[in-house]
């Protein structure tokens, strides 16, 4: 059974959405989802390194 987990609806220009992309193709990452979140976590693990 799926665990219920918050979602959330992005929108985002070609050219941000298209730098998405080749970072998942990059890193082969299955799922587009999957490529945002990983962005998501190292951009907000920098944020707190920087505050510290």
């Amino acid at each position: 059974m799926a665990t219920k987990k918050p979602q959330v609806l992005l929108t985002l220009d070609d050219e941000l959405l298209a730098r998405i992309e080749d970072y998942r193709y990059e890193n082969r990452i299955p799922a587009r989802s999957e490529a945002m979140r990983r962005l998501l976590v190292d951009a907000l693990d920098n944020y707190n390194k920087k505050k510290q």
